[in-house]
């Protein structure tokens, strides 16, 4: 296995994101084999209403999960900075303050959700035919959301320090867990046995992680001595946990309401959407790898004080993305009829079609996407916690106009085509605030 840490203050920018990146990028990819993996079991073992009904449940997980998981990104900002700052003694602090912080997050989370499930899935105007499955499998689920956090958590930490690889070893091996348990768990107990598999996959992946930790990385180690309520380095992991979670959760609460605009149009077009979305999801990984890259990047040049290099990574960070748009836009247009009926099983012709249509108006966005995703990360990275909050908010707003508006008004076609606006949009408003950024510290003395 690879270093148990890496200094990406010195060195070449485009070879630093891209090694950093790549393990990253597999380990997103097994991310989505996750779900994949059910999507696909699912649809083929248990038909178009099952698939429907885990389509139904997936913003609002997304919703859950993404706070804590956007908390776990934003303790981690504020450990590369001192990791780039070899600043140890602040790093130990932040990591017993963060494991605290994060048991306490889950804790929260797992019983605000598990009391608002099956009012929040009959608000959403889930279908009746598939809200029992629905709410069985979110319950499941979100019981065990501690084992994500946890995960998630330690996954961040070392990304922190620049160990991108560790973390992809161990959800491989987890990933390897769940497919066995889903043909094993599926067939047997329907929705729940997907449900389930997840939690023991992740489970698996908990232990790989603290094992290594513990064996590998002293420096995240939890130290009782270290565990002290430093007020400023409590408001600064409280805050910046705050709107990373917030970013993430504003914008899964339009994909809420957006998932409910989806849901009034039957369970054809949810079991449609829901495919359309994880081949979205497939392509966009890459995207949020390097999006996830440029921010570790930002955050421990930033902390380093070479604010030089963390422009030089954000603009290497955007090029990179767009090479991969450009390819992502030739394989829809040539494959994605046989991307949705290989994923979905279906032979039905309107599930078929209303799926490419999303997607096939989608993915040519992706160059503003890339824009907007390596900025909100980067800025946040660098301590810019406001615009990437801002945009996050307007792309709330947009969502709610397009339920409220554009969706009756254009069907499923105003569903397609609010998420392309939003993200030119939103790239916009981050585009300007980098560009202050760059103003700013060209007044700055410079490290290296």
């Amino acid at each position: 296995m690879a270093r148990a840490q890496s200094d990406m203050t010195v060195g070449s920018p485009l070879k630093l994101i891209l090694v950093f990146a790549f393990p990253i990028l597999i380990g997103n990819i097994f991310q989505q084999l996750y779900n994949v993996v059910d999507t696909a079991v699912i649809g083929n073992v248990l038909g178009d209403d099952s698939l429907a009904a885990i389509g139904a449940t997936s913003a609002i997980y997304s919703l859950i999960i993404g706070f804590a998981n956007g908390a776990s990104n934003g303790f981690a900002v504020v450990l590369a900075r001192f990791f780039g700052r070899k600043a140890y003694e602040d790093m130990s602090r932040t990591v017993c303050l963060t494991v605290v912080l994060t048991f306490g997050i889950s804790l929260v989370l797992t019983a605000a959700s598990l009391l608002g499930i099956r009012p929040l899935l009959e608000f959403l105007q889930t279908p009746p035919e598939i809200i029992d499955d629905a709410a069985q499998y979110l319950i499941i689920i979100l019981s065990f959301s501690i084992i994500t956090m946890l995960y998630n958590m330690m996954a961040a930490m070392l990304r922190a320090i620049g160990n991108s690889t560790a973390p992809l070893v161990f959800l491989v091996a987890a990933t390897i867990v769940n497919i066995g348990a889903d043909l094993a768990f599926v067939p047997v107990m329907g929705i729940a046995g997907a449900a389930y598999a997840t939690v023991i996959a992740q489970a698996v992946s908990v232990v790989l992680c603290l094992v290594y930790i513990i064996k590998k990385c002293p420096l995240l180690h939890f130290k009782k001595k270290y565990l002290v309520w430093d007020r400023y380095l409590l408001s600064d992991l409280t805050s910046t946990a705050l709107s990373m979670g917030l970013m993430y959760a504003i914008v899964s609460v339009g994909s809420v309401a957006l998932q409910g605009a989806v849901n009034s149009f039957g369970s054809t077009t949810i079991a449609a959407h829901t495919a359309a979305r994880k081949i979205d999801d497939i392509f966009m990984l890459t995207l949020g790898t390097i999006s996830a890259a440029s921010s570790t990047f930002a955050s421990q040049n930033y902390g380093a004080g070479k604010y030089d290099r963390v422009k030089k990574g954000i603009v290497t960070s955007i090029l990179i993305a767009f090479v991969w748009s450009a390819f992502s836009v030739i394989a829809v247009f040539l494959g994605c009829d046989f991307m949705v009926s290989a994923l979905t099983g279906s032979t039905d012709r309107e599930l078929l079609e209303t799926a490419a249509l999303y997607i096939k108006i989608n993915i040519p966005f992706f160059f503003m996407l890339s824009i907007l995703l390596v900025l909100r990360s980067s800025l946040q990275g660098i301590g810019r916690k406001i615009v990437p909050l801002c945009a996050s908010g307007m792309e709330l707003i947009c969502k709610f106009t397009a339920v409220g508006f554009i969706a009756p008004a254009l069907g499923y076609f105003g569903v397609c085509i609010i998420e392309p606006i939003i993200w030119t949009v939103c790239m916009a408003m981050v585009g300007v605030d980098f560009l202050l950024f760059i103003r700013k510290t060209k007044e700055l003395p410079q490290n290296g």
